[in-house]
């Protein structure tokens, strides 16, 4: 019987570890979930309201403009001056594109700047759709280690730069850590890349989520950085709106052309009755937002009180993250993380996320997130998780 495999190009591509995770949950019903970096909450009342304007025009049904609505781009376009100090749109050296989603956005941008056998530097941990882009281009994802607080190491990255080097990556506030890069930290890194001539790719989806006094920074609302600097921003997170895939780019404007053939060919355009919704939420704005974090920054105090003791029992470390909604810990014991994630779910019934997805190598990382749920619901999955932990860590020798 004839074989017909796969391409050599997706062979090399690591298999997402949101839907193992999910069939282990399946497998054993009333597993709380730590896992899928979700907010809890949906769109405001204004983005269902926006629906019936949308099916009030038969014209929304047909195709739209390819970089989206120029009424969403406007005001997205106000929202990005407003709240981050970005100039973008219109005849800016910065234009902003809507896109289907921040990973829509990050592949896009990808396939307009590099080409096969190029090399992007991504700082590990890194986000794991953001390697596996990469690889699914035929580049080469370079991991960069950060320190031992999760920032930034600009000797490493600097070291990291090769001829073949397109671009480098940041993500802050950061998935999968939760830190937030300082501002100097970024302009250095967008000084970096206008030295060797890369580009600056700042995924910034979770730029509404900082605590204890942690500040959001855009690199694209550095002065002369637009020529080679992309923001990255999605509504997923802070509007409720995972399921709608609306993200944006702000962009150099000498990149119009490659996007808008990237676009055309992967989306033809955003959802349009999306893009709808998405134009209602933005009435609702930022402080709608702020409103919806309040339960999010309760959760996070509660995981905090529930680590503590685990960090004082030796068990595991807790890096500083003042920003999104993740912890990364670092468990002391001998099994893999796969494998202590696999058991938790198994025999305590709580589901987080192996470090290995993320490109932790040394040691055993996990990934805790503590958005999706109510401030109850995070309590009794952390308090699963460190009696899991205190039965499972000194497991594997």
């Amino acid at each position: 019987m004839a074989v017909f495999p796969e391409s050599r190009r997706l062979r090399a591509v690591q298999a997402p570890i949101i839907p193992v995770v999910a069939d282990w949950i399946r497998a054993h019903p009333g597993t709380i979930s730590l896992g899928q970096g979700v907010v809890g909450y949906g769109p405001p009342p204004q983005a269902r309201a926006a629906l019936e304007r949308f099916f009030a025009e038969p014209a929304n049904h047909r195709y739209q403009a390819v970089s989206g609505l120029p009424a969403l781009a406007s005001a997205l376009a106000e929202r990005l001056a407003r709240d981050h100090g970005v100039t973008a749109g219109g005849d800016q050296p910065s234009r902003l594109m809507v896109t289907a989603g921040g990973n829509n956005a990050f592949l896009a941008a990808l396939l307009a700047v590099a080409d096969p056998g190029d090399e992007v530097i991504l700082p590990n941990p890194y986000y794991f759709n953001h390697e596996m882009a990469v690889t699914m281009a035929s580049c080469r994802p370079v991991p960069v280690a950060t320190d031992a607080e999760q920032q930034l190491d600009l000797t490493a990255l600097r070291a990291a730069i090769t001829p073949r080097t397109r671009a480098i990556v940041t993500v802050s506030p950061n998935n999968p850590t939760g830190a937030v890069y300082p501002e100097a930290a970024l302009r250095a890194v967008n000084a970096l890349c206008a030295e060797h001539g890369l580009f600056h790719f700042s995924d910034e989806a979770y730029a509404d989520f900082t605590y204890d006094g942690a500040v959001h920074f855009s690199p694209a609302s550095i002065p002369g950085a637009a020529g080679h600097t992309l923001a990255l921003h999605s509504m997923s997170k802070s509007f409720g709106f995972a399921s709608w895939r609306i993200g944006w780019m702000v962009y150099p404007a000498a990149l119009e052309g490659a996007l808008r053939k990237v676009q055309d060919t992967i989306v033809i355009c955003p959802p349009v009755i999306s893009q709808h919704a998405a134009l209602g939420a933005l009435e609702a704005g930022t402080p709608w937002v702020l409103e919806q974090r309040r339960g999010i920054e309760a959760s996070r105090q509660r995981v905090r009180e529930e680590l503590a003791p685990l960090v004082t029992e030796g068990i595991l470390e807790v890096p500083p993250a003042t920003g999104a909604f993740y912890f990364l810990v670092r468990v002391r014991t001998r099994l893999p993380a796969l494998e202590l994630a696999e058991r938790l779910v198994r025999e305590h019934r709580v589901a987080v996320i192996p470090g290995t997805a993320f490109g932790c190598e040394d040691g055993c990382h996990l990934r805790l997130a503590y958005g999706a749920l109510p401030t109850e619901a995070v309590a009794e999955g952390i308090g699963r998780f460190a009696r899991g932990l205190r039965a499972l860590a000194s497991d594997g020798g």
